[in-house]
C-alpha cells in the first residue's frame, strides 16, 4: 500500500498565547507545589478535575441526548478520592484500593437509581453516560491518587507530569518536522505515525536518564515508564478528539483560560494515570 504524504499544515491555535503560558504556568505551580508541600492540595486539584471534567462531559453528552445522572458523579467523586486517601495512608494502599471500588461501585448504583425516576426511552443511553463518566474520571483519576502513597510517591507523581506532557510536546514537534503519514486523520488529521513514534522514542530517552535520578529506578525500567505513558498520552488524546467530534464541539469548556475546558487538558493524562501507578508499582522497587 503507497503512502501519500500528508498536506503542508499551517498550525494555528486561534488561542491567546500570553494567556495559555499564564494558565499553565499557575496550573503546574499548584501541582509542583502541592506535591513537594501539602499533599492534600493535590487531592483537593484531583477533585476540581473530577468536577469540572464531569460537568464538561455531561453537557457533551447530552448533545446526543445522553443525559448522565451528574449529581451522583459531583457528590462520589470528591468522596472517593478523599476517603480513598485517607484510608491508603491509614491502613495501606491496598485498602485504598478496595475502599475506591467500593465507592465506585455505589456511584454506579447511585446513578442507575436516579435515573428510575425517568421515562423508559433513553434508559440504556443515559445510564451508559453515567457509567462511562465515571470510569473515565473519578476512576482514572483514583490511581494518581494511589500513586500518592506509593514510596516517594510526590517525586514518581512529578516524573509523571514530566513525561505525559513531554511526550505531547515530542509529538508536536516531531510530526512539525518530520510528520508525513496520518495516523487516524478521521480522529485527528494532524497527527501522525513519525511524531508518535518519535514521542516514544523521546519519552523512553528522558525516561531511563531521569526515573534513576527521580525515583531510584533502574535504567530499563525507566524505558518502559516512558514508552507505556508516551503511548497512552496518544491513546488519550485520540479518545479525547473523538469524543469531542462525537459531540461536534471544538473545546470541552473554557474553565482554563487560554487551553480551554479541564477535559482539554486531562486528555492524555487520564489514560496514562493507571499506567504510571501499575508500572511505577511493579517496576520500582
Amino acid at each position: 500500500m503507497v503512502s501519500v504524504p500528508a498536506e503542508p499544515r499551517r498550525r494555528t491555535t486561534g488561542r491567546n498565547l500570553p494567556v495559555a503560558i499564564a494558565s499553565a504556568i499557575i496550573l503546574y505551580a499548584w501541582i509542583l507545589g502541592s506535591l513537594l508541600l501539602w499533599h492534600w492540595g493535590f487531592i483537593a486539584f484531583l477533585i476540581a478535575c473530577a468536577l469540572a471534567g464531569g460537568f464538561e462531559l455531561t453537557r457533551a453528552f447530552s448533545r446526543r441526548r445522553m443525559h448522565a445522572a451528574f449529581t451522583p458523579i459531583a457528590i462520589g467523586s470528591p468522596l472517593t478520592l478523599a476517603i480513598g486517601y485517607i484510608v491508603a495512608l491509614r491502613w495501606g494502599m491496598t485498602a485504598g484500593f478496595g475502599t475506591v471500588l467500593a465507592a465506585l461501585t455505589l456511584m454506579v448504583i447511585a446513578c442507575l437509581v436516579v435515573r428510575l425516576r425517568g421515562p423508559v426511552e433513553g434508559f440504556m443511553r443515559d445510564a451508559s453516560a453515567s457509567l462511562f463518566i465515571i470510569g473515565y474520571l473519578p476512576m482514572l483519576l483514583s490511581t494518581l491518587m494511589l500513586l500518592l502513597v506509593q514510596p516517594e510517591g510526590h517525586l514518581r507523581l512529578i516524573l509523571y507530569f514530566l513525561l505525559v506532557p513531554g511526550s505531547d510536546t515530542a509529538a508536536y514537534a516531531v510530526g512539525s518536522l518530520a510528520g508525513r503519514r496520518r495516523m487516524v486523520p478521521h480522529i485527528s488529521p494532524s497527527k501522525t505515525w513519525e511524531g508518535t513514534l518519535g514521542a516514544v522514542a523521546i519519552t523512553g530517552l528522558v525516561g531511563a536518564i531521569i526515573a534513576p535520578l527521580m525515583i531510584g529506578a533502574s535504567w530499563w525500567a525507566g524505558i518502559i515508564i516512558g514508552v507505556l505513558l508516551s503511548i497512552a498520552a496518544t491513546v488519550g488524546d485520540l479518545i479525547e478528539s473523538m469524543l469531542k467530534r462525537q459531540a461536534g464541539i471544538k473545546d470541552m469548556g473554557r474553565v482554563i483560560p487560554g487551553h480551554g475546558g479541564a477535559m482539554d487538558r486531562l486528555d492524555s493524562l487520564l489514560i496514562a494515570a493507571p499506567l504510571a501507578w501499575l508500572s511505577m508499582l511493579l517496576l520500582v522497587g
